[in-house]
Formats: C-alpha cells, sequence, structure tokens
C-alpha cells in the first residue's frame, strides 16, 4: 500500500502549481518585488512603517510599457498577501523609451529581512486610474518636491500642499530620479513658513535632499532658514558639508570632514531631534553635535538668501522635509532605495494569469523582447519555413526519385543483348512539361513508365546516342559502334548525369544558408537586445543582478530563435544529402554499366 502512496504523491509533485493566488481576475499580469532589508540588500536594521519606496522600470526590467494605459491607470500595487492594495502614485512614465519612476506606500517594511514582497499587477484595459500622491505619504511627511515640473513651480506631492512661492532654477531632466533643479548663482527655490513645516522640540524634524555640486565652493548655502533670531544652515565649504544651528546665544556646527565628490550625486539629510544636530550623507551618519532645538517656523530657501554672496552652484532632485526626527535606518533606506547602485528592490520575473489562476513564463519572456529583436526573429521565422518546406518537398521528390530508380533498374538488369531498347519510349508532351518540375512530376505526375527517374532519362539519352551511329535497329545485330562513338555517348552521357544532379541538388543550398545564417542572425539580435538593455539601465539609473537579467534573458530569445532555425536544418541537410549521393552514385554506376553493354554488344 506504501508504493502506490508513494508513487501518487510522486506524480503530484510534478503537477505545475500556481506561484500564489491571483488577486483580481481582471488584470491580466504581475510582477513580485522583493524589497530586501538584508545586509546583501539596504542592510536596514529596525523596521520601518509606511515607507514610500521607489520602483525603477526600464527594459532590463520590464517590457509592457506600450501595453500600459495612458499615465499607468492600469498600475496596481498590492501587498505580499496579494489582497491588500496599497497607495502608489507614478512620478514618471515614459513608454518611448521605457522608463517608469513609481512611488509606492508600503505599511510594514520588516528590518533585516529578504522577504519584504509586493505585487505589481498590470494590463487591465477596462482599470481606471487609482493614483493617490497625497496617500502614498505617511503624516509626518510635511513636504516633497519631485521637481520634475518641466514648467512652473514644483509641486507638493504630500497632502499638505506646501508649494513654494519662489522658483527660479532651471528645471533639467536629468535628476538623479527623473527630472532635477539646477541652481546657479542668484538661483533659488524658497518654501514659505507653515504649521506643517514647523520645527517642534518635541518631535523633532528632518530635511532631506539629493545634490550634485559643480565643484568646490566657498561657504555656499544649500539650505537656510531663520525665525526669531534663529538661523538654521546646510553649506558647502569647498567639498565639505555642514550643518549649523544658531540663536541669540551662539552656534552648534557638525564637524568638518564631510565631504562630496563634485559631478556625482549624494544623498543628505539634516536630522534634528534628541538633543542633537546630525549630517548624514548616502544613508550614513557624517558627523553630529549636540544641539537643543527650538520652534522655528520660518521660510525655507535652497540656493542661497538673496543678496547674501553665499549662493550654491550644482543639482538638486527629490527635496522632503518631514516633521518627527527621521531614524538612522529610515534614511539608509530612502539612501539606498533611491540610489543608482540600488540593490533593495529585487525585481521578480513577469506572469501572465491562465485558466487555473496559476502563471506562464514563456508569454512574458516574448512579450519581453524587444523590437528589433522581433524583426530578427520574424526573418528567422521566414528561414525556418523556407527551411521546413525544402526538407520537405525535397524528401518527397527524392522518395519518389529512388522508386522509379529501383524500378527501372530492375527490369533493364534482366534485359537480354538483343533488347537493350526495350524500356525505351518517347515522353509525352504532358510528361515533358512536367520533367523540369520535379516536385510536380513526383506528386501528380504519371509514373507508369519511370517519369521520375533521372537513371531512365539517362538510359533514354544513350539509347538516341546509340541509333544515331547505329542505325534504327538497335537491339538487333547491328554493330558499327567505334571508339571514338562510345567516348562521344559517355560525355554525352555525363552531361546528362551532371544536369540531373543540378536537379536533384536544386534548393539545398538554402539549407546551408539556414545552417550558417540562422545562429548568426540569432547572435546580432541577442547583441542588439543586449546593448538596448544597457542603454536603458544606464538612463533609468538602476544598476544590479535584477536590473539587467530579464533584459539579457529577452535578448537571448533571438539565439535561442537562430538555432531552432539552425539544427533542424543541419539534421535535414546531413539525411537528404547522403541519399542524394546515393542517388549520384548510382547514377554513375549506371553510365559505366550503359557503356560497357553498348560497346559489347554494338562494337566493331
Amino acid at each position: 500500500m506504501k508504493k502506490p502512496l508513494l508513487l501518487l504523491t510522486y506524480l503530484l509533485t510534478l503537477l505545475p502549481v500556481s506561484a500564489h493566488a491571483w488577486w483580481n481576475d481582471d488584470w491580466s499580469f504581475r510582477k513580485q518585488l522583493t524589497l530586501d532589508t538584508s545586509a546583501a540588500g539596504g542592510d536596514i536594521k529596525g523596521n520601518l512603517d509606511n515607507f514610500p519606496v521607489l520602483v525603477r522600470l526600464h527594459s532590463g526590467n520590464f517590457n509592457y510599457f506600450l501595453d500600459l494605459k495612458k499615465n499607468g491607470a492600469d498600475l496596481r500595487f498590492i501587498a505580499g498577501d496579494d489582497k491588500t492594495p496599497l497607495k502608489y502614485h507614478v512620478e514618471k512614465l515614459d513608454p518611448i523609451n521605457d522608463i517608469a519612476l513609481i512611488w509606492v506606500k508600503v505599511p510594514k517594511l520588516a528590518g533585516s529581512s529578504n522577504q519584504n514582497k509586493i505585487w505589481m499587477y498590470y494590463g487591465n484595459s477596462a482599470a481606471v486610474a487609482a493614483q493617490d500622491a497625497a496617500g502614498t505619504y505617511e503624516v509626518h511627511q510635511a513636504l516633497d518636491y519631485h521637481l520634475d515640473n518641466k514648467k512652473g513651480l514644483p509641486k507638493d506631492q504630500t497632502a499638505y500642499g506646501n508649494q513654494p512661492s519662489q522658483y527660479t532654477a532651471k528645471t533639467v531632466p536629468t535628476g538623479l530620479i527623473g527630472g532635477g533643479a539646477k541652481f546657479d548663482a542668484g538661483q533659488r527655490l524658497q518654501i514659505p513658513a507653515s504649521p506643517s513645516l514647523t520645527m517642534k522640540p518635541d518631535s523633532g524634524w528632518t530635511l532631506s535632499a539629493w545634490v550634485k555640486i559643480a565643484g568646490p565652493q566657498k561657504d555656499a548655502y544649500l539650505v537656510e532658514r531663520h525665525d526669531a533670531g534663529q538661523a538654521l544652515t546646510v553649506g558647502i565649504d569647498g567639498t565639505a558639508v555642514y550643518a549649523e544651528l544658531s540663536d541669540g546665544a551662539g552656534k552648534v556646527r557638525t564637524p568638518a570632514g564631510a565631504a562630496l565628490t563634485p559631478g556625482h550625486w549624494h544623498h543628505l539629510a539634516v536630522v534634528l531631534g534628541n538633543g542633537a544636530l546630525s549630517l548624514y550623507i548616502d544613508g550614513r551618519q557624517a558627523s553630529t553635535v549636540t544641539a537643543a532645538l527650538k520652534g522655528m517656523s520660518g521660510d525655507i530657501v535652497l540656493g542661497g538668501a538673496a543678496g547674501g554672496g553665499h549662493d550654491f552652484t550644482g543639482d538638486v532632485d527629490e527635496v522632503e522635509v518631514a516633521s518627527v526626527a527621521r531614524s538612522a535606518d529610515w534614511i539608509k533606506a530612502a539612501s539606498g532605495d533611491e540610489g543608482v547602485d540600488s540593490k533593495f528592490i529585487a525585481y521578480g520575473s513577469d506572469e501572465q494569469a491562465d485558466a487555473g489562476g496559476g502563471s506562464s513564463i514563456l508569454p512574458v519572456i516574448l512579450h519581453s523582447v524587444t523590437i528589433d529583436g522581433w524583426v530578427v526573429i520574424v526573418l528567422l521565422t521566414a528561414m525556418a519555413a523556407v527551411s521546413w518546406v525544402v526538407m520537405l518537398f525535397k524528401g518527397l521528390i527524392i522518395r519518389r526519385v529512388q522508386r522509379d530508380n529501383r524500378r527501372f533498374l530492375e527490369q533493364f538488369r534482366n534485359l537480354k543483348g538483343t533488347e537493350t531498347a526495350r524500356l525505351d519510349r518517347e515522353e509525352t508532351p504532358e510528361e515533358r512539361e512536367l520533367e523540369d518540375i520535379p516536385l510536380l512530376n513526383a506528386l501528380s505526375g504519371k509514373h507508369d513508365h519511370f517519369q521520375s527517374s533521372p537513371i531512365y532519362r539517362i538510359y533514354h539519352r544513350g539509347i538516341r546516342e546509340l541509333r544515331q551511329r547505329v542505325g534504327t535497329a538497335v537491339g538487333a545485330q547491328a554493330t558499327g559502334l567505334t571508339a571514338k562513338g562510345l567516348n562521344a555517348m559517355r560525355a554525352t552521357l555525363d552531361a546528362v548525369l551532371v544536369r540531373e544532379n543540378q536537379k536533384i541538388n536544386a534548393q539545398m543550398v538554402l539549407l546551408t544558408i539556414a545552417i550558417s545564417g540562422g545562429p548568426f542572425l540569432g547572435l546580432l539580435g541577442t547583441v542588439m537586445g543586449v546593448m538596448i538593455t544597457f542603454a536603458n539601465i544606464a538612463a533609468s539609473g538602476d544598476v544590479n543582478i535584477n536590473a539587467i537579467a530579464p533584459g539579457i534573458s529577452a535578448a537571448l530569445v533571438a539565439t535561442v530563435a537562430g538555432l531552432l532555425v539552425a539544427i533542424p536544418a543541419l539534421f535535414g541537410y546531413n539525411y537528404l544529402a547522403s541519399r542524394i549521393k546515393n542517388i549520384s552514385s548510382d547514377m554513375h554506376v549506371f553510365v559505366d554499366e550503359f557503356i560497357s553493354k553498348a560497346e559489347e554488344q554494338y562494337g566493331e
């Protein structure tokens, strides 16, 4: 009894199993995203609540841009339980250049874990937009500027609506995350005071931004805030960054030594809280100093105060303000998630819903192939179709040829010496028309007199040559065939043999083209696909194995297609060539045999 049960259990393990329940059957595709806070990913120790995660999509990890609805209306993000919808909004969606930047609010992000998973669903033509920019941020997020507006003032994405009162910097498309702001001398971004932006001693305060300095600067003010004799300054002296808090009683400044690399993006964060003023660079605490925070609610100015002589020059992106002192893990997670070399998110493969609610990877891989790859695949498909047609028709022709050759040789070798010409007869007009079309001759022609046999056609020409040299009484006791006549006959029969070989070898070159050209065409498609994948990765700024692998796997489809063309053509060519070689050998043997009989019977 145990053996049947074990066998049944083993067979059940071979059945396809759905990876996970499908959230909603109206959506055709999904992709799993793993938020890795372990040492291999973000290296986040503590838990984070309501954290906004940046999802970067590009051709290296997603190839359904052209299938998305306008502005990503069919996008949905679901929690790891595959039941709970998550708040999200799209910062940028460019289907032409295969780039999308999407912010998703993750309710719970466990620290030191590679099991934080969410789902991205897409592919529903009837879906309506469900973005919620304000809902993407938790209550303590008081301001968030993506700085991606091509025209007009930057827009606060949070529910507080802290819009700037002045913006003279230049919006550029080359920010770290989508667009950014370029500051030159005298240009600034001013944010008016509001209750949500007020610094409170009991809760603390955080400001963060991505910064790329143009070069060393002399005490340039990146951020400045004044209120009732107090001031907060984030400045750059040379390439070193400092944060300073001052009031009528004095000032405190973070120690020097935290330097930025000109021309490179760095994540800066200033945190006031717990009796300290701390400066973070690229997610790590660069310096800290003891400081007592007092209430402050003045305007916030980026780029240097008007007429102050402390103008900042460089680029800024993703400016955020929180009404609490963010934890070190929060700042590290933001820096790791948003940076260009992020290992924070692992992008799973695209899955397609099937009738059983499971998933299929093959349609997703095929859908991920780029346009240039499809051009190559279409060419290879045409090449494969031609090669298969050639192999099929050539196999039918060779089969018919061998059958008629065998029938003719059996009868020819039973002829007596005086019956040499008994098997010969003149062709009908219909047979003459079909002779140059071997396929039609094999399929629809008559076969009552060896019509598909090249050996018979050599014999027929040989009999005509004999009649020209010894008279019409071939088969009787006619004589007079000279040595010169025999040589002339052999030359004529050899010419017929060559032409028959050409006929039977016709179109075989198409198979050799498929064998040698198929893999090279496939390789061309793969190389082009890899080039496009790396170019899009460079443009999107997401550099990790999870971004590269999907694009490479899709690019390799072209190579697979090339091999699928070449391998059957190789086997078919070798099989057909061996049979053609046997037919050719039989024709050579027959020429020698016919000449020998003619010399014996009709020689002088």
